[in-house]
């Protein structure tokens, strides 16, 4: 069998317009996908090199293809399946920055390069003083930047249309900003010119960015049968779901016009909002999507359902989630009802997808810091709106200290973790060290001293007390007690029933 390449994808020759930090499955399900619909469907013309930016690695399936490659978009919208298969011919090479620095370099200095695109992270935006500029490249990501800026700057004499349109990925806040404070930096441990500073201050724009899709990536055990229908060999087969959503943010060098005017997303279609604050994107996605997660998926899992997908089949978990969502997240919100309400009715038909086999025990690591990061905001929005707790958001805490309860510690690859119990069944509890000593010390309390000493451990909810909360304490001690005499599921269901 014919492995896949430009003979067969029928791939036009475009100039490099996009260079993208990182091969992983997720830019080249999201990122390349973008730009290889929006080259199909407008004038934007551009070809993406991937670059390797670290040692680790290879690049050989990639040139063994020609950087082409099948993705497949699988999804559940508007209560049926969609499946969406297409072959990727946006990336037109790609180049290791460590093995291959000149061509690296060569092109970062191209005449046609705009835009750098990046995932290499939440660890991969760092400023460390022990980079070095006269390493070839530099070991960091922004490092290695500020260097192909630096060699960019010098090859144009500091033009100002040849400054660059940065689109970092990482999921870190404000992920623009914080890459533009490193490169900053480096200039300034490295004593690079001052022309060269204000070149990148004045002409490069720094756009945070939100996005927003699951990847399962690479489907190994489907593979061989995926290529015997397609009737070509596949080693770069990439999976996602169909829902996808970019959001971009303009910075003061780059009006919002010629943002949209340059990535002409919206023009192809695509679900790409730019915008001037990303920040009530990111509200609505971390307080929905992630938010609805972390406040149904303890109970649903002590309820007796695995999966994201079983539990939104279970009538009485869906009802949960869909109240909690639509009754007490949403109204919390800055952005526009209709909108949040758009958004969540997405949300939904995602966690009913078929094709992604989430599991509830997947989600419910760190489960302490993602309620304070994803509920908390909602719970104390809505008890300071409304004067009352949130019945759903309310019992969360409660599900969430049950999921936790355990005095048992176990060993499990190679590190230590609490072992629950559910109807007989053991499950693993996985946090960080000093939330897991807190629950293994007090959870084995009544239900009202361990209600405490958790609503009260500051720690847990950045420097808030939850104990001082009007008749908190007393609901969450009533829901333990309940939920430790019956079981999580005849609670749950007098919950959704309001008996």
């Amino acid at each position: 069998m014919q492995r896949l390449n430009k003979s067969i994808t029928h791939a036009v020759d475009r100039p490099v317009k996009v260079m993208q930090f990182g091969e992983g499955n997720f830019l080249r399900a999201f990122v390349d996908y973008i730009f290889d619909v929006t080259n199909e469907k407008t004038d934007f013309n551009g070809g993406v090199v991937i670059v390797k930016p670290i040692e680790f690695g290879t690049l050989d399936r990639f040139h063994d293809q020609e950087c082409q490659y099948t993705l497949q978009l699988r999804g559940f919208e508007n209560g049926q399946p969609k499946e969406i298969t297409r072959q990727i011919t946006s990336v037109v090479d790609a180049v290791a920055a460590i093995e291959d620095y000149d061509k690296f370099m060569e092109y970062g200095t191209s005449e046609t390069l705009r835009f750098i695109v990046s995932n290499t992270t939440e660890a991969g935006i760092v400023f460390d003083e022990t980079d070095d500029f006269n390493a070839c490249p530099p070991k960091t990501y922004p490092g290695k930047l500020t260097k192909l800026l630096f060699e960019r700057y010098k090859k144009f004499n500091g033009a100002a249309d040849k400054g660059l349109i940065l689109l970092p990925c990482e999921l870190i806040a404000d992920n623009g900003i914080e890459l533009k404070k490193c490169i900053m930096q480096f200039i300034d441990l490295w004593k690079l010119d001052d022309g060269f500073k204000a070149w990148v201050n004045d002409n490069c724009s720094f756009c945070p960015t939100l996005v927003d899709r699951i990847v399962p990536g690479y489907p190994r055990d489907e593979a061989e049968e995926l290529c015997k229908e397609w009737g070509y060999e596949d080693q770069l087969i990439d999976r996602a779901e169909t829902f996808g959503l970019w959001v971009v943010e303009s910075d003061s060098n780059l009006p919002l016009e010629q943002l949209e005017k340059e990535l002409p997303f919206k023009e192809a279609g695509l679900n790409v909002v730019f915008t001037k604050d990303h920040h009530p994107y990111k509200e609505r996605k971390v307080r929905i999507l992630n938010g609805s997660h972390t406040s149904f998926v303890l109970a649903s899992f002590l309820a007796g359902n695995d999966l994201v997908e079983q539990s939104m089949k279970d009538s009485t978990i869906r009802q949960y989630m869909e109240e909690t969502l639509y009754d007490e997240v949403i109204p919390t919100l800055s952005l526009s009802k209709d909108d949040c309400e758009t958004f969540a009715k997405a949300v939904i038909d995602r966690f009913l997808n078929p094709f992604v086999k989430h599991q509830l025990l997947s989600i419910s690591l760190n489960s302490v810091s993602k309620w304070e990061a994803r509920c908390m905001p909602s719970f104390l929005g809505y008890v300071d709106k409304f004067g009352k707790l949130p019945k759903y958001l309310t019992f969360s805490i409660a599900a969430l200290m049950s999921f936790y309860t355990s005095q048992t510690e176990v060993e499990n690859n190679g590190g230590i973790c609490l072992q629950g119990d559910r109807d007989g069944e053991k499950y693993f509890i996985q946090d960080d060290r000093a939330v897991l000593d807190f629950f293994k010390e007090n959870s084995g309390k009544s239900p009202a001293e361990f209600t405490h000493a958790y609503l009260s451990n500051t720690k847990f909810f950045g420097g808030n007390d939850l104990s001082k909360v009007a008749g908190l304490e007393d609901a969450i001690t009533a829901y333990i007690t309940d939920i430790r005499a019956r079981g999580m599921r005849a609670v749950v269901t007098d919950l959704v029933n309001n008996k």
